[in-house]
């Protein structure tokens, strides 16, 4: 039953939108503007801060007289209600992220945050998909009859969405912002606007580029959102992960898939099959090398696994 108290309750939500603070609004400007945050991020960050005014432990007055004692009790109360570790980290990301900002433009110090200790985040390994998975859930677009209301092209561009996740390993949020202008035939590479507006390129397998292809000529997309929606509008990371969802109720997959367990697949895939750390640091678009390692212990799992299976004295 806590559990359920993850998700704000629509009073909460209610009483969210009445809050009115500018140095929350003066942050989140800093955030788009400054550190080119993401609008989900900076959703996440004012979700948070509001959050904490709303259920502060005595009674919020206001940010300069904030003690550590308060967020340890804020902390308690999250404890308390079972949040999962990582939605607690990222309150506090917010919460510690706002109080640098206000001691950098408002001289608010000391920062209550810094005696604050929180859980250890825990390590979960990555689901991966083998690749007959993989295969069977790429080939479906193709296969099933799509809903007599959409276009004669939503198979192909569906197709071209599932070939592409596989393909690039992108986030969500990335491929709802790609453009066609983003695709180089050519060169065959997708340039990918990521986390802090950090660009890279990503290659296109030729399985995904053939796809794309299709997808853009059926449905005559030559300018503008590389996906669309059958208004020809842009299509939404919502919209994206409903795509995903849509073709796992047609497959015998037994385990729930999103886009992001198709970014993990990709990264493992090609450390087993020989890929440098880095190189695939490079194509997921991680800042840190520590946060790609995770699938290296994917891959050592894995053999372990085909060890003990074939193994006649494992």
């Amino acid at each position: 039953m806590a559990r359920q108290k993850q998700n704000s309750t629509p009073a909460t939500e209610s009483n969210e939108e009445k809050i009115s603070d500018l140095k929350i609004d003066a942050f989140l400007e800093f955030l788009r503007v400054e550190k080119g945050a993401s609008d989900r991020t900076c959703q996440n960050y004012a979700h948070a801060l509001i959050r904490f005014r709303l259920e502060h432990p005595i009674g919020f007055k206001s940010w300069e007289q904030c003690q550590p004692d308060d967020f340890r009790a804020y902390l308690f109360e999250m404890m308390k209600a079972e949040h999962a570790r990582s939605t607690i980290r990222l309150h506090f990301a917010a919460l510690r992220s706002f109080y640098k900002f206000l001691a950098h433009r408002h001289g608010i110090e000391p920062n209550p945050l810094k005696e604050v200790q929180l859980p250890k985040v825990e390590k979960k390994l990555p689901v991966v998909l083998t690749l007959k998975q993989i295969e069977e859930l790429l080939a479906l677009p193709l296969k099933i009859d799509q809903p007599k209301q959409a276009p004669a092209w939503v198979g192909a561009r569906d197709a071209a969405i599932l070939e592409l996740f596989y393909s690039t390993g992108m986030r969500l949020e990335e491929m709802s912002q790609a453009d066609v202008e983003d695709v180089d035939t050519y060169q065959e590479t997708l340039r990918v606007v990521g986390k802090g507006r950090k660009e890279r390129l990503c290659p296109i397998g030729k399985h995904a580029m053939d796809a794309l292809q299709r997808y853009r000529v059926e449905a005559g997309v030559r300018e503008g959102p590389l996906f669309i929606s059958k208004l020809r509008k842009r299509l939404s990371r919502t919209s994206l992960h409903g795509v995903v969802k849509k073709y796992l109720r047609h497959s015998d997959i037994p385990i729930d898939v999103s886009a992001h367990k198709l970014r993990h697949s990709f990264a493992t895939h090609l450390l087993d099959n020989g890929a440098d750390l880095r190189s695939v640091q490079a194509l997921l678009g991680h800042s840190s090398l520590s946060t790609t390692q995770i699938y290296t212990h994917v891959t050592v799992e894995r053999l372990k696994q085909a060890y003990n299976d074939a193994h006649p004295r494992a």
